[in-house]
């Protein structure tokens, strides 16, 4: 095994150790994923709601509790992936300082980070899935898990991002939620007058939710919304990766070269007096 790819399998290792240390993150996975799923089910009336599918614009009709249960779904993998990925970042942000310092390549540390979110993303994704198929059959599971996990990653690294930008952790969190719980209520066709318009489609989960929504409803596949969600991802990871390198590259900067270090804060030494010699 090459240097570079030990420096990355020892970096991906301890971030998903730092994942699954996260009690209260396996717990919304293990838990509210399947709440909120089952709230969907058994809340909502199960009667015929036909709705415009905006990418293509053809009318799909669906039962209410299985729309309301993609849409909580998409909700519930954004904000699980989005909130573990914030956390894990900004709780490592000094320990990433100083392995940068220490001589860490920044590339391993941040490709580090990449991997543990398109795994927890694959993970939260296909649990979701499994769940809903539970109580329906989508007509493409596959692809509705896939506009799933398309989600997750894109907010997965606005986590990251907020992580590494944001000064306070409840900044963070609240950021997190207000942005997926407001994306995913305005494109839900039964509790939002505009799904159908054009505003929706500047919402970060757009693609995801159109694609998700023809999964479930029909046998189109909506490669183009994909395509909307990865460029949303894409985005969203730049934006990440040039925070993350500001960070880390102030730390590096910062570093005192060892000839000088410990010069600012040495002790004077004390001087000796000039002896008298009488004559």
């Amino acid at each position: 095994m090459s240097p570079s790819l030990a420096r990355f399998v020892i970096a991906t290792r301890f971030t998903l150790i730092e994942h699954v240390r996260n009690r209260f993150a396996v717990a919304l996975v293990l838990l509210f994923v399947p709440l909120w799923i089952s709230l969907g089910q058994f809340m909502i009336v199960d009667m015929g709601v036909s709705f415009r599918l905006w990418a293509t614009g053809e009318i799909l009709v669906a039962r209410g509790n299985e729309l309301t249960q993609i849409s909580g779904a998409l909700n519930a993998v954004t904000l699980i992936v989005g909130f573990a990925m914030f956390s894990v970042t900004f709780s490592s942000g000094t320990f990433d300082r100083r392995l940068a310092m220490a001589g860490y390549p920044r590339p391993q540390l941040l490709l580090a980070k990449v991997a543990s979110l398109v795994l927890a993303s694959a993970v939260v994704s296909l649990y979701a899935t499994a769940v809903m198929w539970a109580y329906w059959s989508p007509r493409q599971p596959v692809l509705l898990a896939v506009s799933l996990f398309s989600a997750a990653v894109t907010y997965g690294a606005v986590g990251v991002a907020l992580g590494t930008v944001v000064r306070r952790e409840l900044e963070g969190i609240f950021l997190v939620v207000m942005i997926s719980v407001i994306d995913l209520a305005l494109q839900n066709p039964i509790a939002s007058k505009g799904a159908d318009t054009a505003l929706v489609r500047l919402l970060p989960s757009y693609g995801a939710m159109q694609s998700a929504s023809a999964a479930g409803f029909s046998h189109s596949v909506l490669l183009s919304c994909l395509g909307v969600q990865l460029v949303w991802f894409v985005g969203a990871a730049l934006l990440s990766l040039l925070a993350f390198r500001r960070r880390t590259r102030s730390a590096v900067t910062g570093r005192v070269p060892s000839s000088t270090q410990g010069a600012p804060c040495s002790l004077p030494t004390a001087r000796r007096p000039k002896s008298t010699t009488r004559s």
